[in-house]
């Protein structure tokens, strides 16, 4: 199912908006893809204007910052323990910006978009 992500047919009173034209082919947005843990694997996607972003699928890893030395060390992914949005996605793993994860270091927050940025960034939760 495509995602469109064109005008409304209602105003935001409430009215009916008159359309001046028909849905374009640049307002279908793309499928979403959540990245999960596993085998890191990216995908690359085409943009507008033939700019490429790249998405990850699955992580193994992630850049994990801890604020007390402030240095950055690659730390492996173990599981999702909180996700704020939506809490279904917990139980499937997924990781998106804002979910907590537990690392090999301890708990962290993913402050990166990994399906727009394909990489897991993340800093760990002082306790």
């Amino acid at each position: 199912m495509a995602l469109w992500q064109g005008k409304s047919k209602r105003k935001s009173t409430g009215g009916r908006r008159v359309s001046c034209r028909g849905k374009r082919k640049f307002e279908i947005s793309r499928e979403k893809q959540f990245t999960k843990i596993g085998a890191q694997s990216l995908k690359e996607y085409r943009g507008m204007g033939g700019t490429t972003k790249i998405g990850m699928l699955t992580a193994e890893y992630a850049n994990v910052v801890d604020k007390k030395d402030n240095k950055i060390q690659k730390a492996k992914i173990l599981n999702v323990t909180v996700n704020p949005a939506d809490p279904n996605y917990v139980q499937r793993n997924i990781i998106n910006k804002g979910a907590r994860i537990t690392t090999e270091f301890g708990d962290a927050i993913v402050t990166s978009r990994p399906g727009q940025d394909g990489a897991i960034n993340a800093v760990l939760i002082q306790n």
